[in-house]
């Protein structure tokens, strides 16, 4: 079993323009320690801010009720009794001891002899120990240490392996090791010391954190360092979804983490942190369980031929299927089963030639799109399958007046019109359609979560525009797409999609 402890909390909040609000830090460490079941979570730096004071605080008493005290960790510094007060005062009773792991840091930075640097270490956890305190130490730039001052290193742990220290954190702070080099040294501070637990907190210059995680957790270090969506400082640190997938699939190692959680850890932290998840990042990227060639398909059905061990169920996401220019039929058909679509083969040839055709011209096909393109290549009338129809509407923009919308619409036979003002004129037309559905209607509107523009690349004024909506409505999510060459008149078209499909 391998320990994790995640510092999105402290750590990944080093990340640029990242601040996570007293709530959002209490959300957070409730969903990784509640849900997820880390072992640790490392939540604040001391001293920082007397609103990182008040959110240690709420966590700690939310902890302190759920049972998770002792799961809360706070990162110290070599201050005296300074930090450690700081930490008793927010209620917590553990600290992540910041001390030089390198030669260079305590003699450059510290400007201190190792020997002095370890009395003062000394000296702290003695008052540590006094208020009740547990210590871990981060041996910080160890990996500079270990691999130009190992005689530092050593004289460090022989002057601190006896004291009441739970563990000794290895961190590689400058992102400098390689899987080899990692293996190598992390395996001589094991051997040196197997009575001892050593922690490996890797950073991601090279893009090697998680292949350095596995090799530390190979050489038997018996805890690793995360942080959610690999947020931290510069490249960020090891991702925890992908740390979690390489542990169990690639040692074949447990540990306490719920899997299928993690999706929703991502997104919370995605939302929180305004650091936009990148649509091919694994295990939680948009795109990763997406199929997009028409042969992945095709091998899909025939024994899973193109699966592997990371199957999209374990991380509470489902497997998709692309439509584009590299779709095939096993792609569409695919689309239709999930729509409950049959289309005989004649129909399924010319439906995959259009969907090749948009494809080519890098319009974006999606599940939701194909009944239209189905009617429109099968020349059916797709008005007549639709419930709501827009049979009209103005929008008015005037300089110092806000916009208004006036808007005639069917549904389900039956034509109703309203008209109302908005911050803008898509704004002032949803509150148009608000209005009929709840004054009309009484029915619930769904809510608008997100909204997006993508326009293609080249500055051409008539270019189209790709509107991507994202809905709630009774507690389902799922998002519509419009496309025009004016962006309110595509947003329209993703809402009148959106309006069918519940209708559906």
């Amino acid at each position: 079993m391998v320990e994790i402890m995640d510092t999105t909390l402290r750590d990944g909040e080093q990340t640029s323009g990242v601040s996570f609000a007293s709530h959002e830090k209490l959300t957070i460490a409730q969903v990784l320690l509640g849900e997820l079941g880390v072992d640790r979570l490392e939540i604040a730096s001391a001293r920082v801010s007397d609103g990182e004071y008040d959110a240690v605080k709420r966590v700690a008493r939310w902890a302190e009720r759920g049972g998770y005290l002792d799961r809360l960790e706070v990162l110290g510094f070599v201050d005296g009794e300074v930090s450690l007060n700081w930490i008793q005062n927010a209620g917590c009773k553990v600290v992540n001891l910041l001390c030089k792991g390198s030669y260079k840091h305590v003699t450059e930075q510290l400007r201190k002899t190792p020997e002095q640097h370890i009395a003062d270490i000394c000296a702290v956890i003695a008052l540590a120990e006094q208020k009740g305190i547990t210590v871990n130490v981060y041996l910080e730039d160890w990996s500079n240490g270990i691999k130009n001052s190992p005689e530092y290193v050593f004289q460090m742990m022989e002057g601190l392996k006896d004291q009441p220290i739970r563990r000794f954190m290895l961190p590689d702070t400058l992102g400098i090791l390689n899987p080899q080099n990692t293996y190598t040294y992390c395996r001589e501070m094991v051997a040196r010391y197997p009575d001892l637990h050593f922690d490996f907190h890797a950073h991601n210059d090279y893009d090697l954190a998680v292949a350095n995680v596995f090799s530390a957790v190979q050489a038997g270090v018996k805890g690793v360092h995360t942080t959610v969506n690999g947020l931290g400082e510069r490249a960020g640190n090891a991702p925890l979804s992908s740390v979690l997938a390489v542990l169990k699939d690639h040692s074949g190692l447990e540990t306490s983490l719920r899997e299928e959680k993690i999706n929703r850890v991502s997104k919370l932290v995605e939302t929180y942190s305004g650091i936009h998840v990148p649509p091919n990042k694994p295990i939680v990227g948009e795109h990763v369980f997406t199929q997009c060639a028409g042969v992945h398909a095709d091998g899909d059905n025939k024994n899973n031929l193109y699966f592997n061990d990371l199957l999209p169920e374990r991380f509470g996401r489902i497997r998709e299927y692309a439509l584009g220019k590299t779709s095939g039929k096993a792609n569409i058909q695919k689309n239709l089963e999930a729509l409950g679509i049959d289309l005989d083969n004649e129909s399924m040839r010319k439906v995959t030639e259009r969907i090749i055709e948009l494809g080519d011209k890098k319009e974006m096909v999606t599940q939701e799109d194909l009944p239209y393109i189905i009617s429109d290549v099968l020349q059916q009338d797709t008005k007549a399958d639709e419930k709501i129809r827009i049979l009209n509407y103005s929008l008015s923009l005037a300089q110092g007046l806000r916009p208004i919308a006036t808007l005639k619409i069917e549904i389900d036979g039956q034509e109703y019109q309203e008209s109302a003002s908005g911050d803008g004129q898509y704004d002032a037309f949803v509150r148009a359609l608000r209005k009929i559905y709840s004054d009309h209607l009484g029915r619930p509107f769904p809510m608008l979560t997100n909204y997006s523009v993508t326009i293609p690349p080249g500055g051409r004024t008539d270019a189209f525009v790709q509107t991507v909506i994202s809905w709630n409505y009774a507690g389902v999510d799922f998002k519509t797409r419009g496309l025009d060459v004016d962006q309110t008149e595509a947003a329209i078209k993703a809402t009148i999609k959106m309006l069918n499909k519940i209708e559906a």
